[in-house]
């Protein structure tokens, strides 16, 4: 027993790398991956705990992410301090004779360090959770992860979107499941002058009512928007709680509107211009010289 720890011993303080001073040996390297192995350890445990008990102190999937991702960086940060220590690489001294180097690279990275802040306010804040629906420079996004530096969405194309975290904390965003899981969305159409106007807003509120994911039957509502140009302007309102999908609803919706307007005779005109001609014609006539 004696000579396998006096093995294990000489194993340990095997000298792996050496420059000046600066030695690494085996412990080391051990040292080091029971670290990484703790770390990730105490992550899983720490993950299985705030997925399990998020229903008990009201917290839904986004902000136990949010707050999982936080607590992931801290730790994170402190066995790497730990790892530096190890391998005898002071902290404070490394930051301490490093400061005019931290400047310029500070300087360099200003927008990385930017994404990074923005990342730790959208993790801290939770104003912006997973699976939220923002309207971002015209472009609709479903958030799927929420990073340090940046952020992934899947828009409406189903092509995932990077985006740095800078962008969604300074520049206007639109939260689409901030408030509430319904929302609602307007459909425009215009019908020929003459058209039966009573008709057109119950064959276009009926349109509406037939879709199975239109949330309240009861808060449909039809406007007679303006006299147009070619058309009658109307417009149809409902709430849908599909709200990354909302355009194949509406594209439904038009389908049935276009049948109903068929079986009632109801027509969508197309944009017309009447061009009216003046021509002026200048008569030079001559008279005929009369030799009689």
């Amino acid at each position: 027993m004696k000579n396998i720890l006096k093995t294990i011993k000489e194993f340990l303080e095997l000298e792996l790398i050496s420059i000046g001073n600066y030695k690494i040996m085996v412990h080391t390297i051990v040292f080091i991956v029971g670290i990484f192995v703790v770390t990730k350890i105490l992550l899983w445990l720490i993950k299985q705990a705030l997925y399990r008990q998020k229903t008990t102190i009201n917290l839904d999937s986004g902000n136990t992410y949010a707050i999982f991702q936080i607590i992931k960086y801290i730790i994170w940060v402190i066995a790497f301090g730990f790892i530096l220590e190890t391998i005898g690489i002071k902290v404070t001294v490394l930051i301490a004779g490093s400061a005019a180097l931290l400047v310029g690279i500070g300087l360099g990275l200003q927008q990385t360090f930017n994404d990074i802040i923005s990342g730790i306010i959208l993790l801290s804040e939770r104003s912006i959770k997973i699976d939220d629906i923002l309207e971002i420079d015209g472009d609709i996004l479903k958030i799927q992860e929420i990073g340090l530096r940046t952020s992934k969405g899947l828009n409406r194309d189903e092509i995932s979107i990077i985006i740095p975290n800078l962008l969604i904390t300074t520049n206007k965003v639109i939260n689409w499941s901030h408030q509430s899981k319904q929302t609602r969305f307007k459909i425009n159409i215009g019908v020929a002058y003459g058209s039966d106007v009573d008709l057109v807003e119950k064959v276009l509120k009926e349109s509406a009512w037939e879709h199975p994911e239109v949330s309240d039957k009861n808060l449909i509502n039809i406007r007679f928007l303006d006299f147009g140009d070619s058309s009658l302007q109307f417009q149809v309102i409902f709430f849908s709680e599909n709200i990354f999908r909302i355009e194949r609803v509406k594209s439904d919706i038009r389908k049935v509107i276009n049948r109903k307007f068929k079986e009632h005779n109801i027509t969508i005109p197309f944009p017309q211009m009447d061009l009216h001609f003046k021509t002026n014609f200048s008569e030079n006539t001559q008279q005929p010289k009369n030799n009689s």
